[in-house]
């Protein structure tokens, strides 16, 4: 097997065009996950845009592409997903049946240590026993959205009711309820940032959108569009007024739920809810599959999911100083925040202090 590697703006045309046909044959092979539009070439490229140390190897087979691998590279040979903290799909986009040497691999990538926090399924060439695996949960519309809306009344009968009763009153009290599935109104994305922005603040979470490569990524998707992919900007609208938005990537099979937020005033309507249902609703009308939530607990995903894939969190090195001391460095942050998330009187206590902490810089 020959492996090349190449910055992502020097991908050929023709490869490009395999690695989308790869994910489009994806879920008639068996392997839908390879269909998430973070394994797209757009997002690839889109992130090659925003930071410097992307590239793509790219495995070939008798001189045809075979498979393609996105990652980051640092300067000392450490390797990490490309979007790692912000992609919900990572991995190697592979043909069916292909087998790899992950060790031969990274020595052609120039890494020591290759790291991942949402490796798809069937990477098992990666897999070396220490993954730690999560689940993420989804919305299969692909029989369509009534057969959806009827699983929901089946296992959250309340949760479908209440939501569907607060959007009949927030289209009473606010004015008429429209939904947008494409938005292309620019000052849209930039409302939907600004609540993103407070919503984290005010949870005592890292604001994402404070970080410069994040706010370029979301506008260079915004305006990628291709027959196979697109950033798609979803708003809820209460008469003219938005009050909840979503933005994420899709290709033709999956949507990808990345950032929604809402406009706190509207809080007691619930309209992220209601937003997640028209979002499937136009999903299936388009004939989707599914749209990822991505890995992470919440309420309302295991109120809204139907089922769960799995990703998995972890690395693989070959023998070299530096994995070394990477995976010392590693191992010991994954084990103390494993413990915590083990045991839910931890959990629950960090959660607490977070809030805590985003209602102190609130104030300040």
């Amino acid at each position: 097997m020959d492996i090349t590697v190449h910055h992502p703006r020097d991908l050929s045309a023709a490869d490009r065009a395999a690695w989308t046909a790869l994910q489009s044959e994806a879920p008639s092979a068996g392997a839908p996950q390879l269909a998430n539009p973070f394994l797209a070439p757009e997002f690839a490229l889109a992130v090659g845009r925003c930071r410097s140390g992307v590239r793509i190897a790219v495995l070939r087979e008798g001189g045809r592409p075979a498979a393609f691998l996105p990652f980051h590279r640092s300067p000392l040979g450490v390797g990490r997903a490309i979007g790692l903290g912000v992609s919900d799909a990572q991995g190697l986009v592979h043909r069916p049946g292909l087998r790899w040497d992950a060790r031969e691999l990274l020595r052609a990538c120039g890494l020591s240590v290759l790291e991942f926090d949402h490796l798809v399924a069937d990477q098992r060439p990666f897999d070396n026993g220490s993954w730690q695996p999560h689940a993420s949960p989804v919305i299969d519309v692909d029989q369509g959205y009534q057969a959806y809306l009827e699983r929901l009344r089946a296992q959250s009968p309340k949760f479908l009711r209440t939501t569907l009763a607060k959007e009949r009153k927030l289209g009473r009290n606010a004015g008429p309820v429209r939904y947008v599935h494409d938005e292309r109104d620019p000052e849209a994305l930039r409302t939907l940032a600004r609540w993103k922005s407070a919503q984290y603040r005010r949870t005592g979470r890292s604001d994402r959108f404070a970080q410069a490569w994040i706010v370029r990524l979301v506008r260079e998707l915004f305006h990628t569009r291709t027959d196979s992919f697109a950033g798609l900007l979803s708003v809820l609208y209460a008469g003219d007024r938005p009050i909840a938005a979503h933005f994420g990537p899709r290709t033709r099979s999956v949507l990808s739920c990345w950032f929604p937020a809402y406009d706190p005033a509207y809080a007691k309507y619930s309209p992220g809810l209601v937003l997640h249902l028209r979002m499937a609703e136009a999903a299936a009308a388009a004939s989707m599959d599914y749209l990822d939530m991505g890995r992470g607990e919440a309420e309302y995903k295991d109120s809204m999911k139907t089922r769960e894939l799995r990703v998995a969190e972890g690395w693989v090195m070959r023998p070299h100083p530096v994995a070394l001391g990477h995976w010392a460095h590693r191992a010991s942050r994954r084990a103390l925040r494993s413990a915590v998330l083990a045991r839910p009187e931890l959990r629950d206590a960090a959660d607490r202090l977070f809030r805590q902490a985003g209602r102190i810089r609130a104030r300040g």
